[in-house]
């Protein structure tokens, strides 16, 4: 059966959870009840600056997306950032991953943008499929954390 990829729904809220503390754990962060709270309400919430996508397969949530999208200053239209991917572990493999970041590429592509992302270093299953549909840039990040 096929991914289909949709904006997330309050009915999605337990399923998201999960999903959304694993990948916490995935990152050695133990997200807390009120980080949680305050993320789904954001994703709800019109106009917060971020969005979410679930992917769905046989009925069920198996992935996860965030994403933002701002004014472009090279290119004048918009650019789209990827914040958080995040696949049910026991169906990485199947298309999920892919399925969500091609929605969002079709999205970014309408704006004259591009869709940006980045993960950790370490992160091999991941960049083993981002290598598959995007290109590796040259930039390096930095942080200020407060």
């Amino acid at each position: 059966m096929d991914t289909v990829v949709r904006p997330v729904a309050p009915a999605d809220a337990a399923r998201w959870r999960t999903l959304f503390a694993d990948y916490g754990v995935f990152y050695e962060t133990a997200f807390t009840d009120e980080v949680l709270d305050r993320v789904w309400e954001q994703l709800l919430a019109e106009g917060s600056g971020i969005d979410g996508l679930v992917a769905v397969r046989d009925g069920a949530i198996v992935g996860i997306a965030h994403y933002r999208s701002h004014p472009d200053t090279f290119s004048g239209g918009r650019d789209w950032f990827l914040d958080d991917l995040f696949v049910d572990p026991e169906v990485r493999g199947t298309g999920a991953g892919r399925a969500l970041i091609a929605h969002l590429a079709q999205l970014a592509a309408g704006t004259g943008g591009s869709l940006r992302w980045i993960t950790a270093d370490t992160n091999a299953t991941a960049q083993a499929l981002y290598d598959k549909v995007a290109t590796r840039t040259r930039w390096v990040t930095y942080e200020i954390r407060g």
